[in-house]
């Protein structure tokens, strides 16, 4: 189907998705809904896996689950290509990311990330890493699921980048196991590249250009959990990546 059409029949849902949906997803997410849960899950959590599934619908993509994400406290850690991935993730269950500042003044997704407890690093300071560090464990010690993209940063979607041993810290600290997270785009990974960010590529540019691709599924790997090592973080990090390569190289 040539983009132009699918530009006209995306579009329309997405501009309602956003003008109206949103604020009404981002009332059903403020504090009062901590109290009320949906299918034995908090309101505010269920709300945001909602809108998650719904985005990911209007831009053509189908998530197919392999594996389960463990429940409690667990640090998810996933590839990362596109700001689409946290929206992937969202749509499985709820948990607590960690991302550059800079996505909280992204349009579309900035607030619904923002409320549904993303942890903000600056880039560059080590007084920002050493608060979210801070934060991380404590959301681990209280029980609470947090999500971390190790590479630091989007990559083309050739390969997977080393992970950076230090966001495993707090998982050794409180003793919890972290999860590594397999996404592939398209069949076998096919479309990796087509998802990533361009060279040069705003958030905004890379959102329309999606929003024109193919409907292709999004399949997420939930791994084999990595408990606390007691040789340390290098170890849990290297283990989760082998086992992301591993899944994103199987047929």
């Amino acid at each position: 189907m040539p983009r132009f059409l699918r530009y006209c029949y995306r579009l329309p849902p997405l501009l309602l998705h956003v003008l109206v949906g949103l604020p009404l997803i981002l009332v059903l997410m403020g504090a009062w809904a901590a109290r009320f849960s949906v299918r034995g899950e908090r309101l505010d959590h269920w709300v945001a896996g909602a809108w998650a599934r719904l985005l990911l619908r209007i831009f053509g993509l189908r998530t197919r689950r392999f594996g389960t994400p463990l429940p409690g406290a667990v640090l998810f850690v996933a590839n990362h290509i596109s700001w689409i991935d946290i929206i992937v993730l969202h749509s499985q269950c709820w948990m607590g990311f960690v991302a550059k500042a800079e996505i909280e003044r992204w349009p579309l997704i900035g607030g619904v990330v923002t409320r549904a407890g993303t942890i903000y690093h600056h880039r560059g300071s080590n007084d920002s890493l050493h608060g979210v560090m801070h934060q991380m464990l404590q959301r681990l010690q209280d029980g609470l699921p947090v999500a971390v993209f190790p590479e630091g940063r989007t990559h083309s979607g050739e390969a997977v980048g080393v992970f950076h041993a230090r966001i495993f810290q707090p998982a050794v600290l409180a003793g919890v196991p972290a999860q590594p997270v397999a996404l592939r785009f398209g069949r076998r990974g096919e479309a990796q590249t087509l998802m990533a960010f361009g060279a040069r590529e705003s958030f905004v540019g890379n959102l329309w250009r999606v929003l024109g691709e193919p409907a292709r599924e999004v399949e997420v790997h939930f791994l084999e959990p990595v408990p606390p090592s007691e040789d340390g973080r290098r170890k849990m990090a290297e283990l989760c990546r082998r086992r992301i390569v591993d899944a994103m190289t199987s047929a």
